[in-house]
């Protein structure tokens, strides 16, 4: 028996999802999150053999749960998304996610998903990859990144020079740059982009 632990804000996507895959003889659902902070504390608590996480959760994401969740145990994630973007593709394999499937997809299929990764292989949904095959690559700097990282959540300047370790002037120094490359006026906008194209 797969158990599979769910996590999704929608509840009726939750819900529903939960149900079908109820039905597969071989799966067992063992927990349904709202969030994930609650998919991270009840991965840990119950260990599941996969979890299936949304992408886009209030909090933690469902790539942060699974980057967290592969420093700390060996629980595989498989993660679902509405907006199946090549960029956030390539972040969600750079955090040892081991499946990425748009939630376009049919319980039959994710159910197929769950059993191939706790089988030990990978998936990526064909769409997707192709896609990020011919996606555009960052324009940004590992340091520029490091400061829209340090600030996506709206941190001052300040703050984000304490943690990086940089003077307040160099932060606003690349942030300068960074609206330049991007062509947007505000650090939220930048973040905004740098997220959506998976960058950070």
């Amino acid at each position: 028996m797969i158990r599979v632990l769910l996590a999704d804000d929608e509840a009726m996507i939750r819900s529903a999802l939960a149900a079908l895959l109820r039905l597969e003889d071989d799966i067992d659902v063992v927990a349904e999150c709202a969030d994930g902070q609650e998919a991270l504390s009840e991965a840990l608590r119950l260990t599941p053999d996969v979890c299936l996480l949304d992408l886009e959760m209030p909090g933690l994401d469902g790539v942060e749960v699974a980057e967290r969740l592969r420093r700390q145990t060996s629980i595989r994630c498989v993660v679902v998304t509405r907006h199946a973007r090549p960029g956030v593709l390539r972040r969600a394999l750079a955090s040892g996610v081991a499946g990425f499937l748009p939630k376009s997809r049919g319980a039959d299929e994710v159910a197929e998903v769950i059993r191939r990764v706790a089988a030990g292989a990978r998936y990526v949904d064909p769409e997707i990859a192709a896609d990020a095959l011919s996606d555009e690559r960052s324009p940004l700097t590992d340091r520029e990144l490091d400061v829209l990282r340090a600030g996506r959540r709206g941190e001052t300047t300040g703050q984000i020079a304490r943690a990086l370790s940089l003077a307040p002037g160099t932060v606003r120094n690349h942030v300068s740059t960074v609206l330049g490359k991007l062509h947007v006026t505000t650090r939220q906008q930048a973040v905004l982009v740098a997220e959506e194209r998976g960058w950070i």
